[in-house]
């Protein structure tokens, strides 16, 4: 996030939009954390601007004096002077606030598999599968990857940034199954991740199954696995990379450009966002 969206999200969340935002803040140094807040817009009715409508969605200002959407006006102090922050800052946001999609309806992220986080790996494992002219039988992301969910209706520029907002690059990652079933029995004992391609039933921390179009993972046999730069070499306490026949890091190419191409090519067509759960990951107690 960036030092100008981060102050204006700063603002925003200080005005008391009605809008769920997911803030990062960082300590002095890189480490950033991030949290969702969800605001009620009860003290001066902003909401999440478009590109257009800065005056109606965030209000006026006008010397020390912001007169907000719902009607009362604060004289000088702190509102006055972060509506002028946020204001001021809408011609160069307005790139991002370009209506690029829409969605069907609601998109929430929920473990340990969501209609959001589906898409994203199969658009991912699609991706990868078309750059390396490879067979990709399985694709391994992480939900820390997604960080707001997609909304229902029009769908901006602002809310897929926001969606993926690392610089992580799509990977081909060849795997003997044995590796793969030793990823997939981690993810059993700890935190089942992002999973496409592969389908698995997990009961009291073990893997009980684990199929790759409908047959069994085969421990000898050598699989295509689509996942993200991150998740290589210990993001989120995964090695994909570990014990690797073949590597190709599309550094090219990162999750934003193959979520961004999917929503405008569905666009393009005339076709809403939509997605649904298929089951590929159960928990059986």
């Amino acid at each position: 996030m960036t030092g100008m969206r981060r102050l204006v999200m700063s603002g925003i969340v200080a005005l008391s939009c009605a809008v769920p935002v997911s803030v990062a803040a960082d300590d002095g140094g890189m480490n950033f954390g991030w949290s969702r807040v969800l605001m009620d817009g009860s003290r001066t009715g902003c909401v999440s601007p478009s590109a257009d409508d800065a005056d109606k969605s965030i209000g006026k200002v006008r010397g020390r004096t912001f007169y907000a959407p719902n009607g009362k006006v604060y004289k000088g102090g702190t509102a006055a002077a972060v509506a002028s922050v946020v204001l001021e800052a809408q011609p160069a946001m307005a790139q991002v606030k370009q209506v690029i999609g829409h969605s069907a309806e609601a998109m929430i992220l929920a473990e340990p598999e969501s209609a959001l986080s589906d898409m994203f790996i199969d658009r991912i494992m699609a991706a990868v599968e078309a750059k390396s002219g490879r067979k990709v039988h399985a694709g391994i992301g992480n939900f820390g990857g997604i960080r707001v969910d997609m909304p229902e209706g029009d769908i901006l520029l602002d809310d897929m940034l926001s969606m993926f907002p690392f610089k992580n690059s799509i990977v081909y990652v060849a795997l003997k199954g044995k590796d793969l079933r030793a990823i997939l029995e981690q993810m059993a004992a700890t935190r089942i991740q992002v999973l496409g391609g592969v389908r698995i039933e997990v009961s009291g921390g073990r893997l009980v199954s684990a199929t790759i179009d409908g047959q069994p993972l085969e421990d000898d046999s050598i699989y295509g696995v689509a996942t993200i730069s991150f998740l290589l070499n210990g993001g989120d306490n995964l090695f994909v990379a570990r014990n690797a026949v073949e590597i190709i890091d599309f550094d090219d190419t990162d999750v934003i450009d193959v979520m961004l191409g999917y929503v405008k090519s569905e666009t393009a067509a005339g076709r809403e966002i939509s997605y649904s759960t298929d089951g590929r990951v159960k928990i059986l107690d």
